[in-house]
């Protein structure tokens, strides 16, 4: 292990506290808390926080790439709220990538990945009936991703991880609508059925209007419809 890397422990325990802190900090950005154009000091932020600023610049650094931050050079990080006009175009292009990767995922998807497709399906049923959404996020994530991996088209699924990013903010958001998760999970379930039957169309047909409904949920979570 090169000498200048933390140990293990520690590199999790930093990387696992900068991801609470992006949630948090885009929480704050999404709802409004914090405005467009407002200072993210980091030695402000690792005392709000009571952490190093490593975990800080990394949480920035993930901001930045979602788009809700700006970061200027020698001068500390903005809050850079997407336009609404912004945000609606990348969702558009969302819809498509998502649903070539649901239709690719219904013809190239292994007996194993299927199964372990359907497996996340049922762990989010679960999550659904105690109410997280937080945890719902989470797996809600694996479960996407899981669908980019079976589409087996190693290019596309690079460009929906990363579409992806820029988005999650706004995808987790969502969540905290009421009724959100149990309509979220009845979308899923379209989506899983159709790759189980091997129906491109069907798969690809259902993801997108999936995508479309998440995007009109954090419109309506935003108080922007």
């Amino acid at each position: 292990m090169d000498a200048l890397s933390p140990p293990l422990g520690r590199k999790r325990r930093t990387e696992t506290r900068a991801e609470e802190l992006r949630v948090a900090l885009a929480d704050d950005i999404v709802r409004g808390r914090l405005a467009p154009g407002a200072t993210l000091e980091e030695i402000e932020l690792a005392g709000r926080f009571g952490v190093s600023r490593t975990p800080v610049r990394e949480a920035i650094r993930e901001l930045t790439a979602s788009g809700l931050v700006e970061a200027r050079p020698h001068r500390s990080a903005i809050v850079a709220m997407p336009t609404m006009e912004r945000l609606r175009s990348i969702f558009e292009v969302m819809a498509d990538l998502e649903a070539l990767c649901a239709g690719y995922a219904a013809v190239h998807t292994t007996p194993h990945e299927r199964s372990e497709l359907e497996a996340l399906h049922d762990t989010l049923s679960a999550v659904v009936r105690s109410g997280d959404p937080q945890r719902y996020h989470e797996l809600n994530e694996r479960f996407h991703g899981a669908i980019y991996d079976g589409s087996h088209n190693d290019y596309l699924a690079e460009l929906a991880y990363a579409t992806r990013r820029r988005l999650s903010p706004f995808r987790r958001a969502q969540f905290r609508q009421l009724g959100r998760l149990q309509l979220s999970h009845a979308e899923h379930e379209r989506v899983v059925t159709a790759i189980l039957r091997g129906d491109r169309a069907g798969a690809a047909d259902a993801m997108r209007s999936h995508i479309v409904t998440v995007e009109v949920a954090y419109e309506r979570y935003a108080g922007t419809v």
